[in-house]
């Protein structure tokens, strides 16, 4: 048995699943002043006569990592930045200290200028003396050669915790993504490492002993231990966990709009040709750009339980959620109280009554039934929806389309069929239809689906192998790897070799290794010139385990 959990901003829904099919599913209200809170209660009623002797893992996708970083609690970090020569990058949005330090690394990992250790030591009296724990390390052409950062994370390593080392977080070159990639992971890892240790303590008193597992930003997971180390790799496991939701409960292999309407905000997604669209570089949140690895969405604040409000002739729906609907006791009429007016959501006499007056409540100012109010919120709603697709349409086809597989040169994406989850789905379905003038489809289950989703995350994980010849020098990045190597080493070596370690490094996260199937997605080897002959080569080979579903989904859709 498998229990996927997925954290939203509204609710936490829960299942528990065995062979494919659902054995038991909960949805509990999200406590944003206890995250942690929320999900044991959610657990704790889901596994209400389960045998948890056969639960063989927990897949979560939580909030924790990017509520901090949105709503600016994170921690001060001590920055510890070698730009070299070059742009004098400053780095604005890093709270706590920054201490950019003298020598340099060059682009072929050649070191150009050595530390002055002498910076080190009044970089880690500034800390001390603003009380600052966390530390990043951070050097130019670290995954060339990490020496610099390494150094200086042992002389941390004593007196600061946690400290990241910029070059363990990803192999791709982009020095100012690397900052603030490696500020965020340590900004957030004592918040998430404190909820990590609650929930291991809290399953320990249950009796659990299954592993636990963090839906990452890629639609892949990795064990909870990797998490606390990497917490910036659970950035946006939420949209991940709706993506494998969508996909495996609406498979498609066409063009597709994917939508995912919960009760605060909707995240869009794309498929091209059945795949999902990717960031090419990585995530954005709260204007830092990084390298994490995601996958392309996009989240609006309009769901079921978004504040409406009526004036000049014109209805403006959230962004804001002010509380639960007007039929539940909330404060403000919402789209859900439209759908029960309609009919389009179970009610009892009292709560029908109370959707009516808010919905009354809001058509006096329009001259509109309570019935007449509700087709207008719910065509608004479809109407907004429809406008911010046809935005990021546009966007998209202006610029090369990545998916987890490939570049596609030269494709637009031109959604033929749209699948829809959430608790407004199945209420949205022909609105949205009539709107896009395409099929819409939303499956059985698709209260619970962003749940089911994150039960059907498999492990992914990638490595970037660097091979320089001349100098006899192989590294991998993400692995800590920077060793010797032969200059007749070739590229099909760097290949199997990169394979080697990306099914090795998916085993240490958990992957069952008969089941991890690795790929290369990008490769390149050039020549080296001195003088007037070849003196080496450069070889670079990305590999990756690709998000994918642990298996299909026995499911159907409407």
């Amino acid at each position: 048995m498998i229990v996927g959990l997925d954290m939203g901003g509204t609710n936490i829904d829960a299942v528990v699943l065995a062979d494919g099919e659902i054995l038991k599913m909960v949805k509990k209200p999200t406590n944003r002043k206890n995250l942690f809170q929320s999900i044991w209660a959610a657990l704790e009623e889901l596994l209400v006569e389960i045998d948890k002797d056969k639960i063989t893992r927990i897949n979560l996708s939580t909030t924790v990592s990017t509520n901090t970083i949105v709503e600016k609690k994170a921690d001060p970090v001590g920055m510890i930045i070698q730009r070299g020569p070059g742009l004098p990058y400053e780095f604005q949005g890093c709270t706590g200290e920054k201490i950019f330090i003298s020598g340099y690394i060059d682009h072929r990992g050649h070191v150009v200028k050595d530390l002055d250790l002498r910076e080190i030591k009044r970089a880690k009296d500034l800390f001390k003396e603003k009380n600052i724990k966390a530390c990043a390390v951070v050097t130019k052409f670290s995954i060339r050669n990490p020496s610099h950062e390494l150094r200086i994370g042992k002389l941390l390593a004593k007196e600061f915790s946690p400290v990241t080392l910029g070059h363990t977080l990803s192999g791709k070159l982009n020095f100012p993504r690397r900052v603030y990639t490696s500020y965020l992971n340590a900004a957030v890892c004592n918040t998430f490492q404190n909820f990590a240790g609650s929930l291991k303590k809290s399953l320990a008193k249950a009796g659990i002993e299954a592993p636990v597992f963090i839906l990452k930003a890629d639609g892949g997971t990795m064990k909870l231990a990797t998490a606390e180390e990497k917490p910036v790799e659970t950035i946006l496991s939420g949209p991940a966990a709706s993506l494998l939701g969508l996909m495996g409960m609406c498979s498609t292999e066409q063009d597709a709009l994917l939508l995912d309407i919960g009760g605060t905000t909707t995240d869009i997604f794309f498929l091209a040709d059945g795949v999902p669209v990717f960031e090419p570089l990585g995530i954005k949140i709260s204007g830092y750009k990084t390298l994490v690895r995601a996958i392309y969405s996009v989240s609006i604040g309009l769901g079921g339980d978004s504040s409406i409000r009526v004036g000049n002739d014109t209805i403006q729906i959230g962004p804001q959620r002010e509380g639960p609907p007007y039929a539940f006791g909330g404060p403000a009429p919402t789209p859900t109280d439209g759908m029960i007016v309609l009919g389009l959501m179970e009610a009892n006499e009292e709560t029908l009554v109370k959707a009516r007056q808010g919905m009354e409540k809001l058509g006096r100012h329009l001259g509109l039934s309570p019935e007449g109010m509700a087709d207008k919120v719910l065509d608004t709603m479809g109407d907004i929806i429809k406008n911010k697709v046809v935005s990021l349409l546009q966007e998209l086809n202006e610029k090369p389309v990545y998916t987890i597989q490939e570049l596609l040169y030269g494709k637009k994406i031109e959604p033929q069929v749209i699948n829809i989850i959430g608790g407004p789905a199945k209420a949205l379905a022909p609105v949205l239809s009539k709107k896009f003038s395409l099929p819409c489809h939303y499956p059985a289950d698709y209260q619970v689906a962003n749940a089911i989703g994150a039960a059907l995350a498999r492990i992914t994980t990638e490595i970037t192998l660097l091979a320089d010849t001349a100098q006899g020098i192989l590294s991998v990045p993400e692995l800590g790897i920077h060793e010797k190597v032969s200059k007749r080493f070739t590229l099909e070596q760097a290949r199997e070799k990169a394979l080697t370690l990306l099914k090795e490094r998916a085993a240490f996260l958990g992957a069952n290794p008969l089941e991890v199937v690795g790929e290369i997605v990008e490769e390149s080897s050039f020549n080296m010139v001195r003088g007037f002959s070849t003196s080496g080569k450069n070889i670079r080979i990305k590999a990756q385990v690709k998000p994918d579903l642990s298996y299909q989904w026995r499911g159907e859709h409407n």
